[in-house]
Order: C-alpha cells, then sequence, then structure tokens
C-alpha cells in the first residue's frame, strides 16, 4: 500500500472590498443605491419604459440607446429616494456600534 501526500488546500478567498466597506456608512449607501437602481431599471423596462412605439418609432438608434435612459431614469428615481429600497437596505445591513 502507497502512502498519499497531503492533499493541500487553496489559500482562504479574500473578502472582497465591497463586503469590507460594509462598516463605512457611505459606500454602504453608495451600494444599496446602485442596487435599487438596477433594481428599478429592471421594473421600468419590464413596464415598456424605453421600447420603441409602433408608430414613429426612433429606428434603430433609439432601441440600441433605450436601455441606457432607463438605466439613468432609475439612477435618478434611487438618488431621490426611490420607493426606499435602499433605505432599507441600510437600516438591515448596518453594523450596530456596540457589536463591533
Amino acid at each position: 500500500m502507497t502512502e498519499t501526500a497531503p492533499i493541500a488546500l487553496p489559500e482562504p478567498i479574500p473578502t472582497p472590498p465591497s463586503l469590507r466597506s460594509i462598516r463605512d456608512p457611505a459606500a454602504l449607501r453608495e451600494a444599496a443605491e446602485a442596487f435599487e437602481a438596477m433594481f428599478l431599471a429592471e421594473m421600468l423596462g419590464h413596464a415598456g419604459l424605453g421600447r420603441t412605439p409602433e408608430a414613429f418609432g426612433g429606428g434603430v438608434g433609439e432601441d440600441a440607446f433605450g436601455g441606457f435612459l432607463v438605466q439613468e431614469q432609475a439612477k435618478a428615481i434611487a438618488a431621490r429616494g426611490g420607493i426606499g429600497l435602499a433605505e432599507n437596505l441600510v437600516r438591515a445591513l448596518t453594523i450596530p456600534e456596540a457589536a463591533e
């Protein structure tokens, strides 16, 4: 019977910087607003915003850039308070001072 060499375990995966910044309130708020903007863009897209109208459409250019318009509108909505998703995320993910 032959002996086998011990299995070398890989190095642990380092925590991404975005997860380390959860203690930074400004970074957390920025990430929460970005998430809310993505969510809103998806919902606005499904609601038909950015779709070329059947009559008098803008052609290929409008089709190509309609998604950018929806994304920017979603960012603007989220920056002004949106639907409250970012605020709830910040509240849920904020680490109390006593827990540190």
